[in-house]
């Protein structure tokens, strides 16, 4: 990757250091806030959300060390880092602290819709407040009557002048009100006045929380409010809100009427970013689980006495525990893999001097996002589950913290899509689309892998 243009400053070195900051950052800062994250949680306040505690602190750590600025455009002041090092950062960011871990999975879903969609005005008012992390982005989708079949959606914007008045209802939005920043952008998906039926009517606009002052800076409040937060089973350091647009103040992003061709964007980074939740809490379920397995010490091991000094061994000797840990281990090791893997197709599609090249790598990461999004959330459930069971019942006092692995993994099979949607999306989408042509290109590089390790 560092071989490609635009990409020389990724060095050997330079990504050493970051990985090596990356961790410390979430080991000694994230992780230690996660229990608090989930017994604490957010909380809703005379309209404002306050964030779990240390949350507004380890946030200005990341903003102060640059890390919301890692992958993106250094024209607006990104680093310009490629996306197969952001990727490893964020699984470390996930593992450590989910509940915090999505103000910065959204507000990168945000960006990449700004810098795809967005007009050069929009660019230059507000990509380099949000890479920066001084402000963050939001997802405004779902609403009551309409999830995931957003052709529903009854949100209305009408023209006023230079902007438009946005006014509706939106249901389980990530961070859609927090005190970490001193204001919020908004995605928000609405219909015009003459807007035809279905997906083929929804527009996509930019509605920030605080409308801004002729010098950039946030002005007058916006009518974008939380109207509650959600009391979830897992997360709970995430603040999910209940949003009310009373002729809300936005612009337009893109094309009139093409709205869901622009949140693609975002939802498509949503997509990867919760198979990479999964993968990070796999592989914190893991490392917890073998470290208790390796001190428990219950019965003897089936094949003889493995540690005589002792009145039992360890259960790790245990053939079912030894099942249940590699099976986790397996599907983290996997994922991390197939997760990388995409990263680096992204790098190559952005950055490759071949235009062919380009086009395959971006074929090839279409038809595997939505695997990526179920493959790895259906596994993390999976492999969570087994790892609380090796603690016994342990597993299940909140104490130990591994149940709360387990509850925070299992909306991730729900949300940006249900996984039985990613299948639709994989078959009808991307396998038939192009009669399996891409399928057959994967199923190649299958078969090329398994000569080369045969």
């Amino acid at each position: 990757i560092a071989a490609l243009p635009g990409y020389e400053h990724a060095s050997d070195d330079t990504v050493d250091a970051v990985l090596e900051e990356a961790a410390k950052l979430a080991g000694n800062g994230l992780a230690p806030l996660n229990r608090d994250g989930d017994k604490v949680g957010a909380r809703l306040e005379n309209g404002v959300v306050r964030t779990a505690p240390g949350f507004t602190g380890i946030y200005k750590e990341f903003v102060d060390g640059g890390w919301n600025s890692l992958p993106f455009d250094p024209e607006f002041g990104g680093q310009g880092m490629p996306w197969l090092l952001a990727t490893t950062v964020q699984e470390m960011w996930q593992a450590a602290n989910m509940g915090f871990g999505l103000v910065l999975l959204l507000n990168q879903g945000a960006i990449d819709a700004i810098h795809h969609h967005g007009s050069a005005e929009q660019k230059a008012t507000y990509l380099p407040r949000m890479i920066s992390g001084e402000w963050t982005g939001t997802m405004n989708l779902t609403e009551p009557q309409a999830g995931s079949d957003l052709g529903q959606l009854k949100s209305r914007a009408v023209k006023d002048g230079d902007h438009y008045k946005i006014t509706g209802q939106k249901i389980f939005i990530t961070y859609g009100e927090h005190d970490l920043t001193d204001n919020i952008i908004h995605f928000v998906l609405a219909r015009l006045p003459d807007a035809p039926p279905g997906n083929k009517g929804i527009s996509l606009f930019l509605v920030p929380k605080f409308l801004l002052k002729p010098d950039g800076t946030p002005g007058e409040r916006n009518d974008a409010r939380a109207h509650s937060i959600e009391h979830k089973m897992g997360i709970h350091g995430n603040a999910t809100c209940q949003m009310v647009l009373d002729k809300a103040v936005g612009s337009l992003v893109g094309q009139p009427n093409k709205g869901l061709a622009a949140m693609f964007v975002m939802m498509n980074a949503a997509r990867i970013g919760v198979g990479m939740q999964s993968l990070g809490l796999t592989e914190v379920a893991y490392q917890n689980a073998l470290a208790y397995a390796k001190e428990r010490i219950q019965s003897r091991s089936l094949s003889g006495v493995k540690n005589p000094a002792q009145p039992a061994d360890s259960i790790l000797v245990h053939p079912d525990v030894r099942k249940m840990l590699l099976t986790a281990k397996a599907y983290a090791e996997g994922g991390r893999a197939l997760n990388l893997y995409c990263a680096l197709l992204v790098d190559q599609e952005l950055h490759h001097p071949d235009e062919a090249e380009r086009k395959q790598a971006a074929e090839m990461v279409a038809m595997l996002t939505p695997i990526v999004k179920a493959f790895i959330t259906d596994n993390g459930w999976i492999a969570t589950s087994a790892c609380m069971q090796v603690l016994g019942g342990h597993g299940f006092i909140s104490e130990w913290g591994m149940e709360q692995f387990v509850r925070d993994a299992r909306i991730n099979m729900i949300y940006e899509g249900t996984n039985t949607i990613q299948s639709l999306d994989l078959l009808g989408r991307k396998v038939l689309g192009n009669q399996g042509a891409t399928l057959k290109k994967f199923g190649k590089h299958i078969a090329d892998l398994a000569a080369e390790e045969a």
